[in-house]
């Protein structure tokens, strides 16, 4: 039987999953530490998602009122593909976002 610890100690489905946990500080970590393909294409795809999140942010900040009720909207847009993105690695499934996830996995296999 294989063994999915990696250089970060942990499994890899677990590391994949903690990826996202804190966003892009956690995607950082785990792409830096984890040299497995799985847990880096999971990290980078962790690092993205967090910083197209707080540009749409930023960007909807300045607009008032409409761009606060979108920014609402996405919101919970983004936690549910949070939870998502979590639950698929820990399943151990190189799930790819559009466009997101092929940048990811070109990224993180370099």
């Amino acid at each position: 039987m294989a063994d999915n610890t990696g250089t970060s100690g942990i499994d890899e489905k677990v590391a994949g999953l903690l990826s996202y946990l804190f966003g892009w500080v956690s995607g950082l970590i785990f792409f830096l530490i984890d040299k497995r393909p799985f847990v880096r294409f999971h990290a980078m795809q962790s690092i993205i998602v967090t910083v197209v999140m707080m540009v749409l942010y930023f960007i909807l900040s300045l607009i008032p009122v409409l761009g606060w009720i979108i920014m609402a909207l996405l919101g919970l847009a983004f936690f549910v593909l949070w939870i998502l993105l979590m639950v698929k690695a820990y399943q151990g499934q190189k799930w790819k976002l559009p466009v997101i996830g092929d940048m990811a996995e070109k990224w993180s296999s370099q």
